[in-house]
């Protein structure tokens, strides 16, 4: 009998298979995926908007204290880096803690390069809750989160099978409900509309059975 020839590609720097990524695929998604979610998260600081998750709690620390977005975010996700280690392991544990890395440096470079003079806080809602969504969505394609929430939300639809999107939503609601502290109800109807948007992408169009590349 003639031998059969196993044609997957070997993974490696360049290389992929269907099974796995490669480390330059998975490099790109981490920046890819960060870049989208810190320009969402410009476009929701244009119309002073909050969000879910530990970026909602960043933006809440923002419009409160004197400490930058970045600053907050980098800091507000250092507890959850020992979940990712201990239950989804290293290797996602160190894409996420890039991703949050870039993420937050980039929130802080953005807007000194781009400047928006105006913006519908609607429009800011949607199209910022849709690009942090995307972002997030490369990421968790790549296994890897922008930490906080998010490392949770997988935890959770790995182990338990719940949607990820919709982990998040309910988490999300949490923050927006702590948003009547700080911001008006036109405010945080807006921000409702950018939390509904980003996890609805994410409910969608990320589920275990349908995406298996690791």
């Amino acid at each position: 009998m003639a031998n059969v020839t196993d044609k997957r590609s070997p993974v490696g720097l360049w290389t992929s298979s269907s099974e796995k990524h490669s480390l330059i695929e998975d490099v790109q998604a981490v920046l890819a995926g960060s870049m989208l979610a810190a320009l969402g998260v410009v476009l929701l600081q244009a119309a002073n908007l909050l969000i879910g998750g530990t970026a909602g709690i960043g933006f809440l620390l923002r419009y409160s204290v004197d400490i930058s977005f970045g600053a907050a975010f980098f800091l507000l996700n250092l507890p959850f880096y020992w979940l990712a280690y201990k239950r989804l392991g290293p290797v996602f544990t160190v894409k996420t803690f890039s991703a949050v890395a870039v993420t937050s440096v980039l929130t802080g470079v953005l807007p000194k390069v781009i400047t928006i003079s105006a913006i519908d806080p609607v429009i800011a809602a949607l199209f910022g809750g849709l690009l942090i969504g995307c972002g997030m969505l490369i990421l968790f394609r790549h296994r890897a989160s922008l930490g906080g929430f998010g490392i949770l939300a997988l935890y959770l639809q790995d182990r338990l099978g719940w949607r990820a999107g919709f982990v998040q939503l309910g988490l999300d609601c949490v923050v927006l409900v702590l948003s009547f502290l700080v911001a008006s109800p036109f405010v945080i109807l807006c921000s409702v509309i950018a939390a509904v948007t980003l996890n609805l992408t994410l409910a969608i169009n990320h589920r275990t059975d349908r995406y298996i590349v690791r």
